[in-house]
């Protein structure tokens, strides 16, 4: 089956130009949305991955309906290569999953997602062995001081708050405040 997805990103803007590229390139069924591709939350799209077969094309007006960022997109088209289901954009003739050619060219721009993923990480890693060269620690406290802890047990013999929220009164997790509590009731 041939599906078409078309999106626009405000209420005021229409889909009537994709819609009509999209039955003009033969698709049996339409989804259509009018919300940002910014959004994680897109139910047509959700629907349309949901409903889509192994041997399904999708087809869409531009890639970036699909999503904002390469990394979104390379998430998606795995998602539906995984399924077996091809994409095909009517505006960049490149980007064709259905033919040898297209599925390179995706397969590079997959490539290149993967080393900007693994160059953010290997930089977010430098700088976190940077600041602690520099003595700061990041992240929330693993413990609770004493003050903390008899804080924390004023508000939960007090009735009036749950576990949850004195965590988050302290800043902490539940976790780290049920460790923490436990340590001191250990130590006594």
């Amino acid at each position: 089956m041939i599906i078409g997805y078309a999106r626009v990103s405000t209420d005021e803007q229409e889909t009537h130009l994709q819609i009509d590229a999209l039955k003009e390139a033969g698709c049996e069924r339409i989804f259509q949305e009018k919300m940002s591709g910014v959004s994680r939350d897109r139910p047509e799209l959700e629907r349309l991955l949901d409903q889509a077969r192994h041997g399904d094309t999708i087809i869409v007006w531009k890639l970036d309906r699909l999503g904002r960022s390469v990394k979104q997109l390379i998430k998606t088209v795995e998602t539906l290569d995984h399924a077996g289901v091809q994409l095909k954009s009517l505006t960049e003739n490149i980007i064709d999953t259905t033919s040898p050619s297209g599925r390179l060219v995706f397969g590079v721009f997959a490539v290149m997602a993967e080393f900007e993923r693994d160059m953010l990480r290997e930089r977010t890693m430098a700088g976190l062995v940077a600041a602690r060269k520099r003595g700061r620690v990041g992240g929330k406290p693993r413990s609770l001081d004493a003050g903390k802890i008899k804080k924390a047990r004023v508000m939960l013999d007090s009735g009036q708050y749950n576990k949850t929220e004195v965590a988050q009164e302290l800043g902490v997790s539940r976790h780290t405040l049920w460790r923490s509590l436990k340590r001191a009731d250990n130590a006594a």
